[in-house]
């Protein structure tokens, strides 16, 4: 099965700016996010790998239901119009833009940004990428401006507060009680505020020190590390990472062995897992010619909470791009809910939050159409002035969801980013 790329009137997209793109291979420059100027900063990195950017070659911003459509003509643009000399020809390598985009269509704040010079290292090759209108000369790397920790000033709640979000989330299992859906995830957020701007490189560090099994982010001012996949194309195969179900780690090894064995067994847990996968693997099914879903989730062990998992692969049939997956994939039932449209509805109707990006795409995207694009969880917002940031959390809501006992799953899915910035 061939699946069309989306047709988009060529006059709602800006003209392509011509980019001239040189990737040379570079001996290991260490940790990559100590190379990270403070300003216009890009981030994606697991496990010591992944991509760093700064500046600015070109970038697209937009909004509406056809954000990711509009965004993926206008890279095809970018691709077309610009000349590469790529010496590495390896996933990352080459032109690559960063994008984040929100979880509602009518949210404004989607962008694609292409960094003027981008680093990168996997399976022990490091390279830089230098992005301009002529060619340029890659840049001496080495440690930028001394980064500056933050000061929270206070951590409050958001406009939602814990008890009004119970009764939000009691409100939830009365509509799924009455057959109206099956589960609905609901989201809550804190401001953080600090007597200083926020360098934010800072928190980053932490976040990818304290969490490298997770994708550590930032891209516009949004930042964070998210153990969710939504998307990976590479050469052909897609995998998305399916999380839902969570307990929280006590930190007594023996006592979380149990905790995990009785979340591999729990039956609301179970349920709302089986919903999220169900949606993922229905999403990829068109753009498939072969589907793989494992029969069981695994445990997936994380510092603070322990997480259902399920990796879900695929076979991709002909030209598509990660962009259009991640488009076909959001929201799963991970982040949203099911049924898909009953469960949105609900959040525009009860939760009281303006989600911006948060469960919204987030990662990078190459010139192939290859890429990678995370579920933007455990995730900030820095205010425009850098002196408050806004946290985010949500939980998988169904029949028999306790409120109190959600309140607490939130309360641990937003210990990585309030100590990142403590």
């Amino acid at each position: 099965m061939r699946v069309s790329s989306p047709v988009v009137d060529p006059s709602d997209v800006p003209s392509a700016v011509p980019l001239v793109v040189r990737t040379v291979e570079i001996d290991d420059p260490g940790t990559l996010l100590s190379l990270l100027p403070r300003e216009e900063a890009v981030a994606w990195v697991h496990h010591g790998d992944g991509l760093i950017g700064w500046g600015r070659a070109a970038s697209f911003e937009t909004s509406g239901e056809t954000r990711f459509a509009d965004a993926h003509t206008w890279w095809r643009e970018i691709t077309r119009h610009s000349v590469v000399r790529d010496a590495l020809e390896i996933p990352g390598s080459g032109l690559v833009a960063f994008g984040t985009f929100t979880f509602d269509a009518a949210a404004q704040g989607s962008r694609l940004v292409v960094p003027e010079v981008v680093v990168g290292r996997r399976d022990g090759r490091s390279w830089v990428t230098v992005v301009g209108p002529n060619i340029t000369t890659p840049p001496v790397l080495g440690r930028t401006s001394p980064v500056r920790e933050p000061r929270t000033v206070s951590v409050a709640d958001g406009p939602v507060d814990a008890e009004g979000w119970m009764g939000i989330v009691a409100e939830a299992v009365t509509r799924i009680a009455d057959d109206r859906l099956d589960k609905v995830v609901l989201a809550r957020d804190l401001v953080a505020r600090f007597d200083e701007p926020l360098d934010v490189r800072a928190p980053l560090q932490r976040l990818a020190d304290d969490y490298p099994g997770c994708w550590t982010f930032h891209v516009d001012g949004f930042f964070g590390s998210t153990p969710e996949m939504l998307v990976r194309l590479e050469r052909g195969l897609v995998t998305s990472r399916v999380l839902a179900g969570t307990i929280r780690r006590t930190g007594d090894d023996t006592h979380d062995l149990a905790l995990a064995a009785s979340l591999a067994r729990s039956s609301k847990d179970l349920e709302e897992h089986e919903y999220a996968v169900r949606s993922v693997a229905d999403a990829l099914l068109p753009y498939c010619t072969s589907t793989n879903v494992p029969e069981a989730p695994f445990v997936l062990h994380l510092p603070n909470v322990m997480h259902l998992a399920t990796d879900v692969t695929g076979v991709v049939a002909g030209d598509t791009s990660a962009l259009m997956l991640a488009s076909a994939l959001h929201p799963s039932a991970a982040v949203g809910g099911t049924p898909r449209d009953a469960a949105v509805e609900l959040i525009s109707e009860i939760e009281g939050l303006d989600r911006g990006r948060y469960a919204g795409p987030v990662g990078w995207i190459g010139a192939s159409g290859d890429g990678e694009f995370g579920i933007a969880l455990r995730s900030a917002q820095v205010a425009q002035d850098e002196r408050s940031v806004r946290l985010f959390a949500g939980c998988g809501i169904v029949a028999d969801s306790v409120p109190a006992e959600e309140l607490a799953e939130s309360s641990a899915k937003l210990i990585p980013i309030r100590d990142a910035l403590s």
